[in-house]
């Protein structure tokens, strides 16, 4: 009998790609690793693939919490943030590293290259003020713009003379309202004639990026991400649509040079197109539209090559792939990566997707997809929701091994795209605003009740897990319904309050927007924080926390724990004092997903296979 993948081979194995870039004819990306943590750079070529950063610095902006834009590519030289924020260079043709900004007081992100001056363009924030900066290749630190709350990743028109980047204030987040500015860039290397407008109507712009002469962007003002090139005349904006459908063309921009889109070298575009929770990839040529790569899921980091593009794709059966596609036939070529899963001889579970009617009139519908366990049985079998985090992100179709565990053992898994959700256009996203904690929940709980009426899980054995503030919608779901059998919090907001006081800049306003300013909503505040609502769980809870989590500090979990042992309700802790928000090592990992399966496999009815005896130790306090 095959034997199921191990925890520690679902973490340790996956490798995610990002950030992929091209100069020349090498494509180069960031991949991580697993095992430590750390990102290196990787590149191929016609002489093969290789890793591009041999030293012991991991490649990892921090800028915003989330960073992107890590690095940026030059002929001659690549430039990168190195996990500690010092900003170093590499010689291409030498291999000599250069420590380029020594200083690790800032934070660098949204690296892109600016060839015809030689130079790279960057965002880096100093003493909470953020600016647009330029690294000349002397080693010099160059202001070009200052004075707006946050710059998105800039774009270099090809001939070196125009700038662009979106920007957004506080309170906003960048997928609220942002404003797209532009400017010259005069024959010394400076910006000059700067200026921002706003879409026509109240917006979220991003991805800007130049094409020959025409300014592109992807703009959500007529209530889906779409393609829009934008002309100045006479110091206002024309907004010219393109014929894309009305589907979100990209993704919440968490982190900065994210890219959904690209030219192609002959003419035309490379478009996702996100449709029912899957991205699906479309070129566009000669008023003809053709859709390619039907067999991935997702794509990201779209760049033209000589033939079409490349791009990094996830599917739902393989690891991450550099793709090369040909515009002209629509052939889809592994570059790297890719890999079929080798580490069980069981076969990866493909997602069922599903979708509820939405709770009120005028919304799309919920929608989510289902992995069903591999082994069948007459019972409907446990399942386990998950709640992604964000909130303002989605569940994808891809190829995730944590969840293959599942399946394997016996268990389904569903991941929910909640109300608030991205991919299912701006209305749909925002109504989560003053009402995240109640919107969420009860989506999930509808999600669960179909389910169990489709005949597809069992009713008595539905479990809800989450991350960040997944976990806080899962608690939620436990605090206001008996529904599920246990409730998992992986680092989750107990309380909005203490997050509120404690979080960064870039969040410091998206709690007011999700539950409402305290001092006009304070009931709202209470009533919607798990922490001061323990009393009102009567579910097991399973809790893992970082000591270095500086997002949900650990105080706030060691209280929600406390809270619930006083009351004497059955809850485990888990501890990892060298983790920050969002587990990197993959011992770590894996210790968390065999927690969660002695955990819920002991709560398991009716399935000899999947119950266990008794419950995993609790990590001691400390």
């Amino acid at each position: 009998m095959a034997e199921p993948i191990s925890a520690l081979d679902a973490c340790a194995d996956f490798s995610q790609y990002a950030q992929l870039r091209v100069c020349g004819d090498t494509i180069f990306w960031l991949a991580s690793h697993p095992e430590t943590g750390s990102v290196a750079l990787w590149q191929a070529d016609h002489s093969g693939i290789c890793q591009v950063n041999t030293g012991p610095d991991s490649i990892r902006s921090r800028l915003n919490g989330y960073g992107g834009g890590a690095y940026a590519v030059l002929p001659g030289r690549v430039i990168w943030v190195a996990d500690d924020q010092r900003v170093w260079q590499l010689d291409r043709i030498t291999g000599k590293r250069t420590l380029l900004v020594p200083d690790a007081d800032n934070t660098w992100g949204g690296l892109v290259a600016d060839p015809q001056h030689d130079r790279v363009l960057a965002v880096r924030e100093r003493h909470q003020h953020q600016a647009l900066m330029a690294l000349e290749a002397t080693g010099q630190v160059r202001l070009l713009h200052q004075g707006l709350d946050f710059y998105g990743a800039p774009a270099v028109s090809q001939d070196g003379t125009r700038v662009a980047w979106c920007n957004w204030q506080l309170p906003d987040m960048p997928w609220l309202q942002s404003t797209l500015w532009q400017a010259t860039v005069t024959a010394d290397g400076n910006i000059a004639g700067a200026s921002g407008q706003p879409p026509p109507v109240s917006g979220s712009v991003q991805q800007p990026q130049f094409a020959g002469e025409h300014l592109w962007v992807i703009s959500d003002h007529e209530g889906w991400w779409q393609p829009w090139r934008v002309t100045r005349r006479d110091g206002r904006d024309q907004w010219l649509k393109s014929r894309a459908p009305r589907l979100d063309h990209a993704n919440a921009p968490w982190q900065l040079g994210e890219r959904h889109s690209c030219p192609l070298r002959e003419g035309g575009w490379a478009r996702v197109q996100y449709r029912q929770g899957i991205g699906e990839l479309w070129l566009e040529r000669a008023g003809q539209s053709q859709r390619v790569a039907e067999g991935w899921t997702d794509f990201r980091d779209l760049s033209p090559s000589a033939d079409g593009l490349v791009c990094i794709g996830r599917a739902a059966d393989r690891f991450d792939a550099v793709l090369g596609v040909c515009a002209e036939s629509g052939s889809v070529t592994v570059l790297a990566g890719g890999q079929t899963p080798d580490h069980s001889a069981i076969s990866p579970v493909v997602p069922m997707a599903f979708e509820v009617d939405a709770a009120e009139p005028d919304m799309p519908p919920v929608q989510g997809f289902l992995y069903p366990p591999v082994s069948a049985s007459a019972a409907a079998p446990p399942v386990i929701l998950i709640a992604h985090g964000g909130p303002t992100s989605a569940a994808y179709a891809v190829y995730n091994p944590q969840v293959q565990f599942w399946c394997q053992r016996g268990f389904a898994v569903a991941d929910v795209n909640y109300t608030g959700s991205t991919g299912a256009g701006r209305d749909f996203r925002l109504r989560l605003g003053g009402r995240w904690g109640e919107a969420d929940l009860q989506d999930m709980v509808r999600c669960a009740d179909y389910l169990v009426a489709q005949g597809l899980v069992c009713a008595d054995n539905v479990f809800i897990q989450g991350r960040s503030s997944g976990g806080y919608t899962a608690l939620m779901a436990a605090v206001q319904t008996d529904r599920f059998k246990a409730v998992g919090s992986l680092f989750g907001v107990t309380d909005p309050w203490r997050l509120r006081a404690a979080t960064h800049r870039f969040e410091s306003g998206y709690l007011d927007w999700l539950l409402g300013d305290p001092q006009l909503h304070r009931a709202r505040w209470q009533a919607r924080t798990p922490a001061l609502h323990a009393d009102r769980i009567s579910c097991p809870a399973i809790f893992f926390q970082g000591g270095k989590d500086a997002v949900v500090v650990p105080e706030q979990t060691r209280r929600m724990v406390a809270a619930l042992q006083d009351r004497g309700q059955p809850v485990e802790l888990h501890w990892y004092e060298d983790e920050g928000h969002g587990f990197q090592r993959a011992d770590n990992q894996a210790h968390m997903l065999e927690s969660l399966y002695r955990f819920y496999g002991s709560l398991a009815s009716d399935d000899p296979e999947i119950r266990q005896k008794g419950n995993a130790p609790a990590h001691k306090l400390s």
